[in-house]
């Protein structure tokens, strides 16, 4: 007897292609393992003996193998049609068991993972009788019906593992393998397969132009169903809403912007929701339970990846999108329901990289039989957008205004607080803070209006334009689309362990006038409030840093500085600190997550407050969008200035707004509602849209 194997069952209904994914599969999993292939098609007693070969199946061959013993089954004779020679299957590190009931209910408990595989109904009549020919047309149907029957009667579909949509173009296989490679049950034995992953060789090239950026993305990802664009796009903006130069230096924060989605042979999307993490990998799908965080620390924190000579960028491909606020269940929050996926990350194994600094754009991807083709395309798009007219790709961009052309009428903002409800909201935290539960409280609302049918494309180049900002962001995952013109950075963590939080607490609206905006910026600056609330958060970061940092290496470089942007002066702090080596930087993530500036402090208490006061989850809203990059690095913005649009469950489509402001004991109700409709304006103004009124 030899150790009990790991068992792979690949099933679904006749002609989708199992065997030949078997056969593959086996293949490429022969390369590092031992590996036994058993078909069921060899065992069913004749065109009426599906659930009678299942029996046998399960009895003569998947219980002995799953001891570690050989397997001695009777095949059947199809020409005789009566039961044939004897045979021994022999156990193996790895036994993949392929044919229609491979993982019928009397199997998986045997079974370590369960790999469905669909095809079209016409698609797999063709394929079956391509394959078998005129033997199997006169009992296709009669088959098919015993298929039929049995799924009625077993619930297998809710028990897969991994579910490939088999196209017949030869990518099932390396999709069905990089799924499984996700599945805790199969990492220990997957180990090899794991480290040739990490293994990866990257492809870099240097291009000196500057494209716009618009009709880069237009061009390269247009047609894509999920893209990320990184946006840095104040970089030629930098001008306040006089026309005078902005007063800080963003050189730092918008010297690069990042364009990429999940295509190619190492593209993969991730969404996340309550404990379950749904993955894409080309053709293939996979669902596993548990923490989000948890699931990061196996696909990210280690240096796979080393950036070319003379690349000065963070970013050598990875994982882009957002995190959720929602996910503070995983870090001392309570659990709340999201109408949207706690986190939508895609895996870019390529991707366009443009530093507007240089003058330059990078073209990166992982090595790949189909890295040269994409190096082509992406290059020629670069050098067309480096000579296109500003904001040229996007037909319906009008210069005059961004969002014209897709808004048909006007739109309708409701909040889902009312401005007495949010007063008296602000009261109940002050009473909070009265009694010593917690010293500041970031309260926030939603404000939500009926999508008309506008592009969403038009609206996050309207907002840009509007409002840029150093980590403006654009995400389009499937239906849901994410338009950010942040200005504030959560949580950066460098390649070699650099850590910053740069959180945002004080607010003024800017004002034509040069003389009334000054006075607005000093206002600002010398307020004891504002200085109060952002030097309580300052606090609590320096704790959250401190829980995987250096001993001593926490400090302060800036405190209570004033940046200016196209709408809004903001107060601004700088918090560095020098990861633990060898610190887990999932782990690291999530100790600060979410950003205190979000949630007030302390932090968990506070938490707890304001799931009491809010009336509804926040969902993308106060989580961070940002990279988790392969050469271990991190840069994370929070999710504030940030329109979500997508499904509303209705059937509908809607545009949502998260806004909010932190509450103190000095806090004055009616100044803190004004400082909500400051913070709406620049995205709402941008739609032609106003603050509700009620």
């Amino acid at each position: 007897m030899t150790p009990a194997p790991v068992i792979i069952a690949i099933d679904g209904r006749s002609g989708a292609g199992k065997t030949t994914l078997a056969v593959e599969l086996a293949a490429r999993l022969r390369m590092h393992h031992k590996v036994s292939l058993f078909h069921l098609e060899d065992i069913y007693p004749g065109w009426n003996g599906l659930a009678a070969g299942v029996e046998r199946y399960v009895t003569t061959v998947l219980a002995p193998l799953r001891h570690g013993d050989a397997a001695e089954w009777v095949s059947w004779d199809w020409d005789k049609h009566y039961d044939g020679r004897s045979h021994v299957t022999l156990p193996a590190e790895i036994v993949i068991v392929e044919g229609v009931g491979a993982a019928a209910s009397a199997a998986r408990p045997m079974l370590d993972a369960v790999v469905w595989v669909d095809a079209p109904d016409d698609d797999r009549r063709h394929r079956a009788m391509a394959r078998d020919g005129s033997s199997y047309e006169p009992f296709w149907d009669s088959w098919a019906a015993q298929e039929d029957e049995w799924l009625e009667s077993d619930d297998v579909l809710d028990h897969i593992d991994v579910r490939v949509l088999n196209r017949a173009d030869g990518e099932a296989p390396d999709d069905a393998l990089q799924a499984l490679n996700y599945l805790p049950t199969l990492s220990p034995v997957l180990a090899p397969e794991l480290s040739a992953r990490r293994g990866l060789q990257l492809k870099a090239e240097r291009i000196d132009a500057a494209p716009d950026a618009v009709a880069l993305f237009h061009a390269l990802y247009a047609e894509s169903a999920n893209a990320v664009w990184l946006d840095s796009s104040n970089t030629s903006s930098n001008r306040d809403t006089a026309g005078d130069a902005v007063s800080f230096n963003a050189a730092e924060r918008s010297r690069f912007s990042i364009l990429a989605d999940d295509g190619g042979s190492f593209g993969q999307a991730v969404t996340h929701s309550s404990g379950t993490t749904h993955l894409s990998a080309g053709c293939a799908t996979v669902e596993t339970t548990g923490p989000f965080f948890r699931w990061l620390d196996t696909v990210w924190g280690r240096k796979a990846l080393r950036a070319p000579e003379g690349y000065d960028c963070e970013f050598t491909l990875g994982w882009l999108g957002y995190l959720g606020y929602e996910l503070k269940r995983e870090t001392g929050g309570s659990d709340v329901q999201a109408g949207t996926p706690d986190a939508a990350l895609l895996f870019a194994g390529r991707a366009v990289v443009i530093d507007h600094r240089d003058g330059a754009v990078w073209l990166l991807a992982i090595d790949a039989p189909d890295a040269g083709e994409w190096l082509g395309i992406a290059r020629e798009a670069v050098l067309s957008a480096a000579s296109a007219p500003q904001a040229a790709g996007a037909p319906r961009h009008s210069a005059g205004d961004p969002a014209a052309g897709s808004r048909t009428v006007a739109l309708e903002f409701s909040s889902r607080d009312t401005e007495d409800d949010y007063k008296s909201k602000i009261t109940e935290a002050q009473h909070q803070i009265a009694e010593g539960n917690t010293y500041e409280v970031c309260l926030t609302t939603t404000v939500t209006a009926p999508d008309p049918g506008m592009d969403p494309w038009e609206i996050y180049l309207a907002l840009r334009k509007r409002n840029p900002a150093p980590f403006a962001s654009y995400l389009r995952f499937g239906d849901m689309t994410v338009a950010s013109t942040s200005p504030e950075r959560f949580l950066r963590i460098t390649s070699d362990g650099g850590m910053r939080a740069e959180p945002i607490k004080g607010t003024r609206g800017r004002a034509n006038d040069p003389a009334i905006d000054e006075a607005l910026r000093r206002a600002l600056e010398s307020s004891l409030k504002d200085r109060a609330e952002n030097i309580m958060i300052v606090d609590l970061l320096r704790n959250d840093l401190s829980h995987f940092a250096v001993p001593g290496s926490v400090t302060v470089s800036r405190l209570c500085e004033v940046e200016s942007y196209a709408t809004v002066h903001q107060m601004v702090s700088t918090i560095d600190a020098r990861l633990r080596p060898g610190a887990p930087r999932a782990e690291a993530v999530a100790a600060a997550f979410p950003a205190g500036s979000m949630t007030g402090a302390p932090k968990i208490s506070t938490m707890d407050i304001l799931d009491g006061l809010e009336s509804g989850p926040r969902g993308v809203y106060s989580g961070a969008i940002g990279y988790f990059s392969l050469n271990a690095a991190t840069d994370l913005a929070v999710v504030i200035r940030t329109l979500v649009m997508g499904r509303d469950g209705d059937g509908g489509r809607t545009l949502s707004l998260g806004v909010g402001g932190a509450i103190t004991a000095d806090s004055t109700p009616q100044d803190e509602y004004d400082e909500i409709r400051t913070k709406a304006f620049g995205v709402l103004s941008a739609l032609g849209a106003e603050f509700p009124t009620t």
